[in-house]
């Protein structure tokens, strides 16, 4: 079989967030260019046009419903601090807002005449509602209701006289609202009790009289209800059961609607129509490929709807769905840089004991060939006296969040690295989701450490299969899991050949003072809080524990990170490399909260490379 090198594999592309134009142009993002930028299509599989040249990427594109123009936004330097823009049939691009602030899309009204979303403009911490027409630019939108939270725009009702404004008090605390576009007036739909209740995909019902949205009132998982958008009066219209029913798309015109239930990590799409206020009349499912899909678009009758769909073995592309027969047609043809697909690996979804006897699920991927007697590679850690070893070396990969879940999508970097021999475990530890409410809870505040006792199980449980080498694993993650890489270092440090983190929380209390004002009270009512919980929040910090560690270090962060700031890499470097750790750091200056530009996830990922093969 024949071998590629990293970059060859990070040259795989994706294409995503499909938006049709009224003549049934379809829009989507592709990273050809090395960032996500805007392309379009007329037909399936016909050569793309691209509209945007940015080196920056490109965050979202909408199209107008009435006219042959495109919003989109885009940030600097991974700063997420998105700017509106508007893209004419022409090519010309208008910078709608032009203001040092976070903009956050709230969608056309159906005349195409005004805009509306939310921004942080007037107080950094807390984001206001503002309405613009499309022709006025800079600071003249128009202030309609002034916030004390984390306000998002979820659409606009069919009048257009009204806007559904999302609430997050927390992560899992949601509040509904009905902002009057004229009089400024809001109304509060969703009882607000001792609980904590999550609404979520808001959609306008073609009456205007209610909307759809997904909930966990009285429930453990997400299901799918209709709310009065008077009384606020809530009914089920279908149950989540044992698994979260995470979205829902809503055509307000037709009543014609797609959801999606999350069943272990995979995606089952329902499409139907409204025959009733609580009934849906289902259509053929999709024949779209089994693994994660979302993002729907419907198309200007809403006889289609595009989908993106991404799997193990399948690079993210768009697909085109008959809403009547279910038949669907990929659209998309992101390539994925001559690498056969058949040498892709599909994740096994696996379960594992914990201390406490819950089972935690994860993603188990292994090469085609697993090494028997090859030997240990220079640097790594032995713990007998064997001169050979068998299995495969394996990287515990730990996603962020926490409230986030590892799922069967593609990664090219998964797949260059089961290519070059190594195996990737994604243990969904508790505190993600997917699973349920008390799931997610399980690691809130005090008990933060539990999460990490899972990721120790994990480590023992691929040390007992004959397909892994229990002597040659590495812990890598991004932000939270950052963290859980540092925690894992220093807790467990016999169990480690080297640690890999990204973007990572080396201590909460400096990360807690340091992000970004509009973040910290949604990330204390995860972590705890530096009023209350300060000497928790020192105790758990992996740089108060750094004498501990033992395994070689590699850390990479982005200079303009608002989410976890880069002094968090550069002090937990700097401690372990006092420690005589192995240390390598390597920080980018014009990304964020990871790596957009595709020469940056070259380096970093070479350099990932470089490393593991010195140490694992």
């Amino acid at each position: 079989m024949d071998v590629y090198d990293i970059e060859r594999y990070l040259n795989i592309r994706s294409a995503f967030g499909a938006s049709f134009a009224p003549d049934g142009t379809l829009s989507f993002r592709m990273d050809t260019t090395g960032t996500p930028q805007i392309w379009t299509l007329t037909d399936p599989a016909e050569w793309p046009e691209q509209r945007t040249f940015y080196e920056e990427r490109v965050t979202f594109a909408s199209w107008s419903p009435e006219r042959q123009e495109l919003a989109f936004g885009m940030d600097e330097g991974g700063n997420e601090r998105q700017q509106l823009f508007r893209l004419d049939a022409d090519g010309r691009v208008t910078n709608w807002t032009n203001t040092d602030a976070k903009h956050r899309w709230g969608g056309w009204s159906h005349d195409g005449d005004r805009f509306a979303f939310a921004s942080n403009r007037r107080d950094e911490s807390v984001f206001d509602v503002y309405v613009q027409d499309r022709g006025a630019t800079g600071d003249a939108a128009e202030m309609i209701y002034k916030g004390d939270g984390w306000l998002s725009v979820a659409g606009w009702s069919p009048s257009d006289d009204r806007l559904l404004v999302h609430e997050a008090h927390t992560s899992f605390d949601h509040d509904v609202h009905v902002l009057d576009i004229e009089s400024g007036e809001m109304t509060h739909l969703t009882d607000h009790s001792d609980e904590e209740i999550r609404y979520s995909s808001l959609s306008w019902a073609p009456d205007g009289d209610a909307l759809y949205c997904c909930t966990d009132l009285g429930a453990d998982t997400l299901y799918l209800a209709r709310l009065d958008a008077e009384t606020g009066e809530l009914e089920t219209v279908e149950t989540g059961g044992d698994w979260n029913l995470d979205g829902i798309a809503l055509d307000d015109e037709t009543g014609r609607l797609v959801y999606s239930r999350n069943v272990d990590g995979y995606t089952e799409l329902t499409v139907g129509e409204l025959a009733g206020p609580t009934d849906i009349d289902e259509f053929p499912d999709p024949d779209i490929p089994a693994g994660v899909s979302g993002g729907v678009a419907f198309d200007d009758d809403a006889d289609r709807f595009a989908v993106t769909v991404t799997a193990d073995t399948v690079n993210t592309n768009v697909y085109v769905v008959d809403f009547e027969t279910g038949e669907a047609e990929r659209w998309t043809r992101a390539p994925t840089a001559g690498i056969p697909s058949e040498t892709f690996v599909e994740a096994n979804l696996v379960h594992y004991e914990t201390f406490d006897g819950r089972e935690i699920p994860g993603f188990l991927s292994l090469p085609h060939e697993v090494p028997e007697g090859g030997g240990e590679r220079e640097g790594a850690r032995s713990s007998s006296d064997d001169e050979s070893s068998d299995g495969a070396p394996t990287i515990v990969d730990i996603h962020g969040g926490p409230e986030s879940q590892r799922r069967p999508s593609f990664s090219p970097t998964k797949q260059y690295f089961l290519a070059h021999g190594y195996a990737v475990f994604e243990p969904n530890v508790r505190g993600s989701t997917g699973y349920g409410r008390e799931y997610t809870h399980l690691d809130d505040v005090e008990k933060r450490m539990d999460s990490v006792e899972d990721v120790e199980m994990a480590a023992e449980w691929l040390a007992d299969r004959p397909e892994v080498d229990g002597d040659r694993l590495v812990a890598k993650g991004g932000s939270y899991g950052g963290f859980m890489v540092l925690a894992a270092l220093t807790e467990q440090p016999e169990l480690w050949a080297a640690g890999i983190d990204v973007v990572g929380i080396a201590n909460f209390v400096t990360f807690l003072e340091n992000t970004g004002s509009w973040r910290r009270h949604l990330r204390e009512a995860e972590y705890g809080s530096l009023d209350e919980d300060r000497e928790l929040l020192e105790d758990i910090s992996p740089i108060n524990n750094i004498e501990a560690i033992e395994a070689p270090l590699f850390v990479l962060h982005g200079a303009n990170d608002p989410r976890v700031p880069v002094g968090e890499a550069e002090q937990i470097a700097e401690e372990a490399e006092e420690q005589g750790v192995p240390v390598r750091k390597l920080i980018f200056e014009d990304e964020g909260h990871g790596f957009t530009k595709l020469e940056n996830r070259i380096e970093a990922n070479r350099a990932i490379v470089d490393f593991l093969d010195e140490h694992a």
